[in-house]
């Protein structure tokens, strides 16, 4: 095992040249590579990311400020936002950025760039059923949230421009 492993963080499986943030878990089989990821995350046994594309090319990722793929060399794995997580058995493009308040079930096929505040994989993640789940977490590790994180979380969550459909609440 290879990483920075941040403070009260689970870490097992293989984990190479990759940071895992204060509080989060990676407990299980499956592969972490070339990474970051955030605090309060937690990855469900046998999440795996890929590290190199099949035929040794560039890898592409997404770039907020470009708003567009850019390439960033031959190994690059996840960059994951605070509180996010995978359901068991996830597997993660090589390249891929995942926003916080993230709750991956199912990944839609090719996506590199799963926005902030999704649940499932396609909709809109319901801000107090968020709260309530953060809270959940933070009570597992006897951490008591500081009242400004709600409103910071709020914020983003209000401002975030998230490529939802409208009509159905989840993004295209």
């Amino acid at each position: 095992m290879a990483g920075t492993i941040g403070k009260n963080a689970t870490a097992g499986g293989e984990i190479k040249n990759s940071i895992l943030g204060d509080f989060s878990n990676k407990a299980h089989h499956g592969y972490l590579g070339d990474s970051i990821i955030g605090m309060w995350c937690n990855l469900g046994a046998g999440t795996s990311n890929s590290n190199v594309k099949n035929n040794a090319g560039v890898i592409k990722m997404w770039s907020e400020e470009a708003k567009d793929l850019i390439p960033v060399g031959q190994k690059a794995g996840i960059i994951m936002g605070d509180f996010s997580k995978t359901a068991i058995n996830t597997s993660i493009n090589s390249g891929t950025t995942i926003g916080c308040c993230t709750s991956i079930h199912m990944l839609p096929q090719g996506e590199k760039n799963i926005p902030g505040f999704i649940w499932g994989g396609y909709e809109k993640y319901a801000f107090e059923k968020l709260k309530r789940d953060i809270k959940q977490w933070m009570d597992w590790k006897n951490v008591i949230p500081d009242p400004s994180l709600w409103n910071t979380l709020w914020h983003l969550y209000n401002t975030h421009t998230g490529p939802y459909d409208e009509n159905h609440d989840s993004y295209n």
